[in-house]
């Protein structure tokens, strides 16, 4: 995980502010002149969805013309990443997704995987980052870390974890627990968090890796704890929540991301001007605030960020996927 975190650091001091351009389709037409779909492989309701939202409804402003939401689940996100990269590279439909997609799926669906993340897609801008908070119900007997290692090692293979889809990082994070921790959980993938809550919150499943404006209101109205969050250092949104690395284990940091992208082949002047407007949207205090109430960090960058990152990544996580054996078998 550090080389990732060394990767941005690096490349957010090295590369510039990208300039906004005049934009146009190649086809002599300004762009854009119709509405602007962005798709996210998610179900509604999500960090996912609030992310997208907010981004979408600063470039309905600065574009002129709507950016619709639209909402492709399934597949392991696979769906809607797919739909994305066979779109026509126009600039007219947009994909905004994160590390499960990009960087997780192509070894989890080894041969199978219908995208490739680094050819198909033009990346425009992270979008935000932030946390997994790893929770369970109140009817389970662990008010801490501790107490749920030792509950779940006492009964192996007795309890279970939920997840919003095979090979996605709430999946990963729990299966790279499990391992530090000498934990054996059964996992029980979900279509996405919101399917996954009513058997969490009924105690059918023991626990779940999610991000905060998913699971914030039921540990607000006594129905989930927190027991940790799994950034390197305690949460903005939930300091009391300590890390997983100061509860015992140095060295565990899940990082989570939204990025968004264009089919590849977009033009330049497109990409680039999507990129300044989200940047410069993403750089006011209003959009920190606002996704700070999802729970998440605002994070512009150049897209050439975007593409180290996935890269980065790749390389831890395809050793991962590898020893703890997730297929889409």
């Amino acid at each position: 995980m550090k080389v990732i975190a060394a990767v941005v650091a690096l490349l957010v001091a090295s590369v510039g502010l990208a300039q906004a351009q005049p934009a146009s389709t190649g086809s002599g037409q300004a762009y854009p002149s119709k509405p602007v779909r962005v798709v996210t492989p998610y179900p509604p309701g999500g960090g996912a969805d609030g992310a997208a939202r907010l981004v979408a409804n600063h470039l309905s402003q600065a574009l002129g013309q709507p950016c619709v939401v639209e909402h492709k689940p399934g597949g392991n996100t696979l769906i809607g990443t797919e739909a994305v990269a066979r779109s026509p590279a126009d600039g007219y439909t947009l994909l905004l997704t994160g590390g499960s997609t990009m960087s997780i799926q192509p070894f989890v669906f080894q041969g199978k995987l219908p995208y490739d993340p680094l050819r198909d897609f033009a990346p425009i801008s992270m979008v935000s980052r932030f946390p997994f908070f790893l929770v369970a119900p109140v009817s389970v007997p662990a008010a801490s870390l501790a107490e749920l290692v030792a509950l779940v090692r006492a009964k192996p293979g007795h309890y279970s974890y939920a997840s919003n889809g095979t090979g996605l990082l709430s999946h990963l994070g729990m299966e790279i627990l499990n391992r530090s921790t000498g934990m054996d959980m059964v996992h029980v993938p979900y279509k996405g968090f919101a399917p996954a809550l009513p058997d969490l919150l009924s105690g059918r499943t023991t626990a779940m890796m999610a991000d905060w404006v998913v699971v914030a209101p039921h540990i607000k109205d006594g129905r989930l704890r927190a027991l940790a969050v799994t950034s390197r250092e305690r949460w903005s949104s939930a300091p009391e929540v300590p890390t997983v690395a100061e509860l015992g284990h140095p060295g565990y940091a899940l990082d989570v991301w939204f990025a968004l992208f264009a089919p590849a082949g977009t033009p330049a002047d497109i990409v680039g001007r999507l990129n300044a407007e989200a940047r410069k949207f993403l750089a006011m205090p209003e959009a920190k605030e606002a996704y700070a109430k999802l729970g998440h960090e605002a994070y512009g960058s150049p897209p050439e960020e975007v593409s180290a990152l996935i890269r980065a990544e790749q390389e831890v996580y395809s050793k991962i996927v590898r020893e703890a054996k997730i297929s889409s078998n």
